[in-house]
């Protein structure tokens, strides 16, 4: 099968509290996103990745990629407004690629991706995801079209009801949800064709307003998003003991 990863790298930080995107940061020897996009070209040698930055970042992201080995598969597309956005930027230049032209309409150009192709979605800040669990997706997208990971919630869970009221909620029923959300090309790129929502949070929920089920795959814990200064902290220590 034919494999894409859509790296999505678009956000500006603002958590982070600084003037440098986070997935820019230095983090040891290289910049937090240098260690994301190296895991996925160690992981398939025959994977294409579709690096998703923000506009006005393209020239650094360029550097970036001229310092890895297996530069020449990884292209650069500017991000979008939004996460979904962003997304579909990454997901129509697979378009473009696979089916040969644009013009073919964006139904045909999805039908031709069709079963053949596996398509992953990655948070670039996720920087500390292994090419163990890059594998387990693709194994279990290849199968039944589809694998997001997930691990368990290991605090106590309350919602928040009206007027400040709260109930708990049984915690072994919650997943946190990681990337690469991972699925076959016909499901994502034909679930992409639909219009932006305020409730579309990942690829899978757009996934499922499509009609599609999701599965579940066991993520890692050590698969964080670097959000915070506090994270950043975290990803050098495991990196130092990797």
């Amino acid at each position: 099968m034919k494999k894409f990863a859509v790296i999505v790298a678009g956000g500006i930080g603002v958590r982070m509290g600084g003037a440098v995107p986070k997935q820019f940061l230095m983090l040891r020897e290289h910049p937090v996103l240098w260690y994301t996009l190296q895991t996925f070209l160690a992981a398939y040698e025959d994977l294409q990745i579709v690096l998703v930055i923000p506009e006005a970042h393209l020239g650094v992201a360029k550097e970036l990629v001229a310092s890895l080995a297996g530069a020449e598969r990884i292209v650069l597309v500017p991000g979008g407004d939004t996460r979904f956005h962003s997304v579909r930027n990454g997901l129509e230049w697979i378009r473009r690629e696979v089916a040969g032209s644009v013009d073919a309409g964006v139904t045909a150009a999805a039908g031709v991706v069709g079963r053949e192709t596996i398509i992953f979605v990655h948070d670039g800040v996720r920087c500390l995801v292994s090419a163990d669990l890059i594998r387990r997706c693709y194994e279990q997208a290849a199968e039944s079209g589809s694998a997001v990971p997930a691990v368990e919630c290991p605090d106590s869970v309350r919602l928040v009801e009206d007027e400040g009221r709260s109930k708990p909620i049984d915690r072994s029923r919650i997943k946190l949800v990681q990337t690469p959300q991972t699925f076959r090309g016909d499901i994502l790129l034909g679930a992409y064709m639909m219009d932006h929502s305020e409730a579309f949070t990942d690829e899978a929920t757009v996934v499922e307003v499509a009609g599609h089920q999701v599965r579940l795959i066991e993520g890692e814990e050590t698969n964080m998003k670097i959000t915070t200064p506090t994270d950043m902290f975290i990803a050098e220590q495991m990196l130092g003991r990797k």
